[in-house]
């Protein structure tokens, strides 16, 4: 590693970058859902969001990306987490045909936000860089069988046929216009979301819209997400009033490529038939008491590929200390 590359990465976890902000842990899993494992089956990450000082790198950043600036920057987020995806049948030792294939995604990164306030309209955006693997080196086998081990469950047992190590590299950017409004003692927000992300992962464009409806929303800046879309921010602020939301929304995204359907980019691997438009419907909850904020997300996916069966359901948990 060069000097100038150590010196960024000693200051990005610096113990004055470190010193308040507010950690996350966030576990997705079909079995919230009773689904079973298959497909999107398991999704391990930790966060740690702060808001930047005076001086912090990413405030350089920001003053050289459009419609950015480094007064308006509200706050960073690291992150590093796995995703592991498997086809339905995991008892198979052939690959499964038209069925995704088995794959683990390690991958690291960080998120970009800034506000801006119009009245009653808040415009919440989202930049996020973030670089990862596919394939073998991501671990994806030897953490889902050597956990099911510890629980006693079944292997699966044709990780062998999985996708081959290919590095990615994604930028993605998404931007919500929340209408502030109230419906009798509870503060409301609502409004559309559009966004993009572009890489060898991943690229696609979507928009959605969601409403949340709860008590001291201002608490909380962000509300969940779930792969591919990268999760707003957990940043809250504790409160000794106790705050609550619900929120449910939907996402329409067209996926131009997905190298976790589509194959290895340069090498000869499995792969399915890919469908362009996919939909979300989300739903959840989240409640914050004193220093510590907890949050369920349900999730409700369209066909992803061609030969897909069924729907994909699962669910989302993250809990989150501020220090």
């Amino acid at each position: 590693m060069r000097l100038p590359a150590l010196a960024l990465a000693l200051t990005a976890f610096s113990p004055a970058a470190l010193a308040s902000g507010t950690v996350s842990l966030k576990l997705d899993n079909d079995i919230f859902t009773g689904d079973g494992d298959g497909h999107y089956t398991n999704g391990l990450e930790a966060q740690w969001t702060f808001s930047p000082g005076k001086d912090h790198w990413t405030r350089d950043l920001s003053s050289a990306l459009p419609l950015w600036s480094r007064g308006t920057l509200a706050a960073v987020s690291y992150h590093l987490g796995q995703q592991i995806y498997t086809p339905e049948n995991t008892d198979a030792h052939d690959p499964v045909k038209d069925d995704r294939p088995y794959a683990g995604y390690l991958y690291g990164g960080v998120s970009l936000f800034q506000d801006a306030q119009q009245h009653k309209l808040r415009i919440a955006d989202t930049l996020y860089i973030e670089a990862g693997i596919v394939g073998p080196a991501a671990g994806g086998k030897t953490v889902q069988n050597n956990f099911h081990h510890l629980i006693d469950s079944d292997r699966a047992n044709g990780w062998h046929n999985q996708l081959h190590n290919e590095p990615t590299l994604t930028v993605g950017w998404n931007r919500a216009w929340w209408v502030q409004d109230t419906l009798g003692s509870l503060a409301l927000e609502y409004g559309p979301n559009a966004g993009f992300a572009l890489g060898n992962l991943h690229d696609y464009a979507e928009t959605g819209m969601m409403v949340r409806i709860g008590k001291h929303l201002n608490d909380f800046h962000g509300i969940p997400a779930v792969a591919p879309g990268r999760s707003t921010r957990t940043l809250f602020t504790p409160s000794r009033a106790n705050g609550w939301y619900v929120f449910t929304g939907i996402t329409g995204r067209y996926m131009a490529h997905n190298l976790l359907l589509d194959g290895n980019t340069f090498e000869n691997s499995p792969e399915v038939d890919r469908r362009p438009w996919v939909g979300d419907l989300v739903a959840g909850v989240a409640f914050s008491v004193s220093r510590w904020n907890l949050a369920f997300t349900s999730v409700w996916r369209t066909h992803e590929f061609e030969q897909q069966h069924r729907s994909d359901r699962f669910g989302s948990v993250i809990l989150s200390t501020s220090l």
